[in-house]
């Protein structure tokens, strides 16, 4: 433009990584509106990118089993009352997400994979799998092993049309039975357990532990 005033996508490309330039690109976008283009959403969005890549170096470091293992999905007994709240909460997410992809609705889909991915998946079921993935050898450790495994690469699958390579650079670390991530079955509900009564369950014990947390910064103690 003349003005000189365009955006070179190429330059933001080399700066924040081309993921960084989609999920921002899609972030809070409807069909026919305008969007301000502001360099805090692409850092905002490197940001997710290097929280998604933390958290599947963690989930990589404590996988111990075999790849056959942890293909194996547990059974209802031996999962824990939080692996069902990740499972219900991956299940609603990816009901959303199918629902507003239908629709058109790419910036609807892409927070609600971002919500469940940050403030569930990595700031929650992540710490409270910690005790159990440091009591090695136990049943406990390997189911841990299987939910962490199963709900990424699940997640994984969610974020690959926003986010191509970075999902795709994971996928291929994680135990798999699909040469990419980019030809594999996207996730459908049918596929995902829900357990509302133990998702509340531990709902209840997030919204006491976050009210903790504020009374002690509250009281400065």
């Amino acid at each position: 433009k003349s003005l000189g005033n365009g955006i070179d996508p190429l330059k933001v490309i080399e700066e924040y990584g081309a993921d960084a330039l989609r999920f921002a690109l899609t972030t809070g976008n409807a069909p026919g509106n305008d969007m301000r283009f502001s360099d805090e959403k692409i850092e905002a969005a490197r940001n997710f990118a290097n929280k998604l890549w933390n958290a599947s170096r963690f989930v990589l470091m404590n996988l111990t089993e075999s790849d056959e293992e942890l293909l194996m999905c547990p059974t209802d007994d031996e999962l824990a009352t939080e692996d069902k709240w990740i499972l219900t909460r991956l299940y609603e997410t990816t009901k959303s997400v199918l629902s507003n992809l239908e629709n058109y609705e790419l910036g609807i889909a892409l927070g609600e994979i971002y919500s469940f991915t940050w403030d569930l998946f990595c700031d929650w079921y992540i710490e409270l799998t910690k005790s159990r993935l440091s009591e090695k050898d136990t049943e406990g450790n390997v189911v841990a092993q299987n939910v962490l495994c199963y709900v990424l690469t699940g997640t994984l699958k969610l974020l690959h049309p926003f986010m191509p390579f970075i999902t795709e650079e994971i996928y291929g670390s994680l135990p798999h039975d699909d040469e990419s991530v980019m030809i594999s079955a996207f996730p459908t509900v049918e596929e995902i357990g829900s357990y509302p009564a133990e998702a509340e369950a531990t709902e209840r014990v997030i919204a006491a532990i976050r009210a903790i947390r504020t009374r002690r910064a509250e009281m400065n103690v």
